[in-house]
């Protein structure tokens, strides 16, 4: 889009109201509202903020930031249609006041690492599926984890009382430009995925966050709550994000695809593998960012826990999907939805390029259920536990090569800091479960 298009758009569409959105280093979603009469100084990039406000940025004497936006994101909001006034929005990199790019914006580090990737004759193509929960509300509008709902995976109507929601969910996305190619019920009760066409790696980073704003607020119009939380309900499944990814030449031809080997996969595709097996402890910090990511990431349920390959088994950390050619891609499959995608697809595809960059080899795939191997036969076949809580995650993500290359200086010394914090207020909280278990016990 131009900026004379969008200024065309506002026009015919009477929009009034202009969000520019950013989003914070933990993948929160920010904006900065403003009326008609400032959409084209905001067009321009001349809006400024406070960046000493949000969590990750600068300190209180480097606080003035501006947006940049990005016109290719520019879309109308249609849930805020009202009587014949419109709102639209647009993603923006934030920018210091010296007019250079920010190196604690996630989206702003994440082009830099795509431009890197460039470089070496790469492109990435990504496509998330996130799942998620809708509960009902209580009597004061706060969230629950009640469902009404009592459908279970792939479920029809009646039983699929969230039904009505998700379809509104699904024409709002295909409004705001969204290829919807599935959805449908998921495991557990409550618990739902919309699957929508995979893009290029920033794009699809920008999808990704506004599809889940898109759904908290469609939810919260039928007085449901919609949450990406990893694991709200114990006993039963979590909410992943399964993020496949792919390789893409400059031709145009994907780099993950060769006709002669017996799975069609090249030796990009392999050492790209590698890479994502070698690096995988240490990314979950930020693909798996929450205490509560470690409640889903345990045996027993679908989350993979351990670090292995394979072209159909669905306990290994990664699968690769049966379509080939252009479609030939990895899923990755420990992600959730409450990590910032920016960051996550940044170090999950450093994690790749280094076994590319490197040659290296995967191991064998793991044809057989690993649930059901025991320690001794994991270790016989090289296969690494993901880390069981967060602490662990963290301790891998600050002793990892590509880590701070990957994040930054900025992202990574403030995000592990954030989290090292994060962790000690829950090291320290008295829980219920310790209550119930110890209080009248002792």
């Amino acid at each position: 889009m131009t900026r004379e298009e969008i200024m065309q758009i506002i026009e015919d569409e009477n929009i009034q109201f202009f969000r520019l959105q950013f989003v914070d280093i933990f993948g929160f979603m920010k904006n900065v509202a403003i009326p008609k009469s400032q959409i084209e100084k905001a067009l321009d990039g001349e809006m400024m903020f406070d960046g000493s406000s949000i969590d990750g940025f600068v300190r209180i004497n480097e606080s003035d930031m501006y947006l940049k936006p990005d016109y290719n994101t520019f879309t109308i909001l249609p849930w805020r249609n009202k009587t014949g006034i419109a709102a639209a929005r647009i993603i923006c990199d934030v920018y210091k006041s010296d007019g250079t790019p920010f190196a604690g914006c996630p989206r702003v580090n994440l082009k830099r690492v795509l431009a890197e990737a460039k470089k070496l004759g790469y492109t990435m193509n990504v496509g998330t599926e996130a799942e998620f929960f809708l509960f009902e509300k209580d009597e004061d509008g706060l969230p629950t984890t009640v469902t009404s709902d009592v459908a279970g995976y792939f479920s029809l109507d009646p039983e699929d009382k969230g039904n009505d929601c998700r379809r509104e969910i699904i024409e709002t996305l295909e409004k705001m430009g969204f290829e919807i190619e599935a959805s449908h019920h998921e495991v557990a009760e409550g618990q739902h995925e919309i699957n929508f066409k995979y893009a290029d790696a920033l794009t699809a980073a920008d999808n990704t966050v506004t599809f889940k704003w898109v759904v908290k607020s469609i939810a919260s119009k039928y007085n449901l709550y919609a949450t990406f939380m990893p694991k709200p309900i114990f006993g039963i499944n979590g909410s992943g994000m399964h993020t496949n990814q792919s390789l893409f030449n400059a031709d145009g031809t994907n780099a993950f695809f060769d006709e002669k080997d017996p799975l069609k996969l090249s030796k990009i595709a392999y050492s790209y593998i590698a890479g994502v097996l070698k690096n995988a402890r240490a990314f979950s910090a930020v693909t798996n960012p929450l205490v509560n990511s470690y409640k889903r990431l345990v045996p027993g349920y679908e989350a993979p826990v351990y670090c292995a390959w394979s072209a159909s088994n669905r306990s290994a950390l990664i699968r690769i999907p049966a379509a080939r050619g252009l479609s030939t891609r990895t899923e990755v499959r420990c992600p959730d939805p409450t990590c910032n995608p920016y960051l996550a697809f940044a170090m999950m595809l450093n994690s790749g390029l280094d076994g590319v960059k490197n040659n290296l080899t995967p191991p064998p795939e793991v044809k057989r259920d690993i649930f059901k191997m025991t320690a001794a036969e994991m270790k016989e076949e090289g296969i690494a536990v993901m880390p069981a809580s967060l602490i662990e995650a963290v301790e891998e993500l600050k002793t990892n090569a590509i880590a701070i290359p990957t994040l930054g200086e900025h992202i990574f010394q403030k995000y592990v800091e954030a989290k090292e914090k994060e962790w000690d207020r829950f090291r320290t909280a008295v829980t219920e479960w310790e209550l119930d278990e110890y209080l009248s016990v002792y």
